[in-house]
């Protein structure tokens, strides 16, 4: 159902804090144009965490009018609440998104048992398209594969954006429920090696701002072009690299607004980012010829 380059969409913030939805639609418009497969809005990415439910819902709105239908709207609707998840998916639902981006519900620590229980709940009370969001670096709980196989029953359990960054993990996920579910990167160095064993996609943090040159790489990978596709791979690696030289997405957002994109700052206890990091990253986008004004 879900393929190709996903955004992991960014949270614009006005001067003063708040939810900037005008410089949103500026972003859904820059997307369509340059191909981007789906958006995800409201994830890791999109600070969630500091969002409230009514913002969050705006945020949706916004998106589903601006893209006209025109690509997926995967909202995060996730958290470390199931009931409160159920409610958030079904505005999703309501509202018009495509499916919903669920995480592994985090601080709690549930048991796989827990973890499955979580899920098939949202999917049965929600009706909606569901896309497993495993991230154990965030969440301290890793989604085996053995559990996914049993969530993969459920017919609106339809992939899983995989962030544990265990290729062996990964492997066996897709032996188990390749057939099944859509297997997604949720690591942009990584992106290359999962396709490799039968991932489908990425979810992106650098596809913010390259979003075409990670569409490219994944193509090439499904045209059987390998020779291209490691190229293309490796070109990516120090942006890939440099964008998580601090928590994400400090570092997308101070990416973006170098370059012009002015998407503001963060909410605590997000900050901005450290100076000495801020050069390497400045160094960096200057070497892709991203910031504008330089060579």
């Amino acid at each position: 159902m879900f393929s190709g380059a996903i955004v992991a969409l960014v949270t614009p913030f006005t001067d003063n804090g708040e939810v900037n939805y005008a410089k949103i639609k500026d972003l859904v418009q820059f997307h369509l144009s340059k191909g981007t497969d789906a958006i995800v809005p409201c994830g890791t990415t999109g600070e969630s965490p500091t969002l409230s439910n009514k913002e969050k819902i705006k945020i949706f709105e916004t998106i589903v009018k601006n893209t006209g239908k025109k690509i997926p709207v995967i909202a995060g609707t996730g958290n470390y609440n199931t009931a409160e998840s159920i409610e958030l998916t079904l505005e999703a639902k309501k509202i018009g998104a495509d499916a919903a981006l669920v995480i592994t519900p985090y601080y709690n620590k549930p048991t796989q048992e827990g973890l499955y229980r979580h899920f098939m709940a949202i999917a049965d009370k929600t009706d909606f398209p569901m896309v497993v969001y495993n991230v154990p670096g965030r969440t301290g709980v890793n989604i085996l594969p053995e559990t996914v196989e049993r969530l993969a029953s459920h017919s609106r359990i339809v992939a899983v954006k995989e962030a544990s960054g265990n290729l062996g993990q990964i492997s066996e996920l897709h032996k188990r429920v390749g057939k099944k579910l859509a297997i997604l990167s949720g690591d942009d160095n990584l992106t290359l090696p999962i396709l490799s064993v039968g991932g489908k996609g990425v979810i992106s943090v650098t596809a913010n701002i390259v979003p075409g040159k990670v569409k490219e790489m994944i193509k090439a990978f499904e045209d059987c072009d390998k020779t291209r596709a490691l190229e293309l791979h490796q070109k990516l690696e120090d942006l890939n690299k440099v964008l998580f030289v601090e928590t994400n997405p400090i570092p997308i957002k101070t990416a973006m607004n170098l370059m012009g994109f002015k998407v503001g700052g963060f909410r605590l206890p997000l900050c901005e980012m450290a100076k000495p990091n801020q050069e390497k990253l400045r160094t960096v986008l200057n070497s892709y010829q991203l910031i504008p004004g330089k060579a």
